[in-house]
Parts: C-alpha cells; structure tokens; sequence
C-alpha cells in the first residue's frame, strides 16, 4: 500500500484521534474502494456547519451509543465527505479546512485554491 498524500503533496497527517475519525477509525482521512462517500476532508466543526449537515440528514451531533459515537461539537476535528463539505460551501457554512490532514483525493472535487481559502491559519 502507498503512502496516502494530503492536498499539498506531503505525508497525509492525522486529522483527530478524540473522537476517532476517518472512514477507517484510524484518525486519518484516508480512502479507499468502500469508501462510498469519500470521507478525505479533515474539518475543525462549526455550530453551523452541524445544524446544516443534521437538516441535510446526516446528524453528527447526537451521541450513538450504540456505535460508539459520542456525538461532535464545535471545534471538534472530523473527516467529511468531501460532496457534503462542497455543499456546505456552496451554502455559505463550510467549515475550515486541516490541508495537512486532508487526503489529496479532496483535489477532485475542490480546487486547492478553494481549500486554502477556507483553511486553518495554523494547521
């Protein structure tokens, strides 16, 4: 298996260990053939990132116990599905960017220009 690369070309980073994010629950955004929704956006949540993504159908921010999932607040760092970040974008809410933990296959939905533009300062 190859090294995954982030949108700047470099060693892709972790995005979050608390909670675990990533397709795979390994902290990174990492991809690969069952990843249906391409979850490579590493994004620092915001409140209103959350509320549009639970009237879009996908609540974040209800604990479910029963997949070990505790529920994500403001601030919290997740991976994303690259689609629902670029609607959120295209609705105003997007939430910033981690380049450095988000996996180069984000590149073929959204310009790096586009990510840099809603990027952390310092990520």
């Amino acid at each position: 298996m190859t090294e995954a690369l982030n949108v700047l070309g470099e060693k892709l980073e972790i995005c979050c260990t608390s909670p675990m994010t990533g397709f795979y629950r390994d902290g990174y955004c990492q991809t690969g053939a069952s990843d249906f929704g391409s979850h490579v956006v590493c994004a620092e949540l915001t409140a209103d990132f959350l509320e549009f993504t639970k009237r879009r159908g996908n609540d974040l921010s209800t604990p479910r116990l029963e997949y070990s999932f505790p529920g994500l607040k403001p601030g919290d760092r997740w991976c994303l599905c690259v689609s629902r970040w670029k609607e959120a974008l295209d609705s105003g809410v997007a939430p910033p960017v981690v380049l450095s933990a988000t996996h180069q296959k984000a590149l073929e939905v959204v310009p790096i220009e586009v990510l840099q533009e809603h990027s952390l300062l310092n990520n």
